[in-house]
């Protein structure tokens, strides 16, 4: 969790396997893109940096979070990636609509996790306001797209360990 004494993007390598043997989808929320872009070009290059190949990595967008969990059921079924990152950002606004898009796409990550075989990172972003947003994407708490591409390279490590 990103705090004031806490920067997500401050990792140690030595934790983190090496991502070459892995295949990747990163699916991204086309709502809020100034947010979500920094996201997945964070995340991108984090799987490179610990030895993701570019053709191992299927980048796909959707128009908003809530149809990122269509999207990470399809693509389990047809691209076959070793983990699943979807990247998406809600930001609270005067009507409870924050709260039902939350609470949905947070079950439905859960059942996506609970009864499938491919870790789906849960990377949605859920700001109180923008600029909450912007500390997280980059900004003074670092990029949460780092932290969700190293639980992903994680994850896919841990999935094969039990094959």
């Amino acid at each position: 969790m990103a705090t004031q004494y806490q920067n997500l993007s401050d990792n140690n390598p030595e934790n983190v396997p090496h991502a070459g043997a892995f295949r990747f989808a990163i699916i991204v929320s086309e709502w809020n893109p100034t947010i979500t872009e920094k996201l997945k070009e964070s995340a991108y290059s984090t799987l490179l940096k610990y030895g993701a190949k570019k053709d191992n990595i299927k980048v796909v967008y959707v128009p908003g979070s809530f149809e990122l969990i269509y999207a990470a059921r399809r693509i389990i079924e047809s691209v076959k990636p070793n983990a699943v990152i979807a990247l998406g950002c809600v930001i609270k606004g005067d009507t409870p609509h924050f709260d039902y898009v939350c609470s949905g796409i947070t079950q439905g990550f859960a059942q996506l996790n609970a009864e499938g075989d491919i870790p789906c990172i849960f990377g949605l972003l859920t700001t109180d306001n923008q600029q909450q947003a912007i500390d997280r994407s980059g900004g003074k708490y670092g990029n949460k797209g780092d932290e969700y591409a190293i639980t992903a390279i994680k994850m896919a490590h841990l999935a094969n360990t039990f094959k």
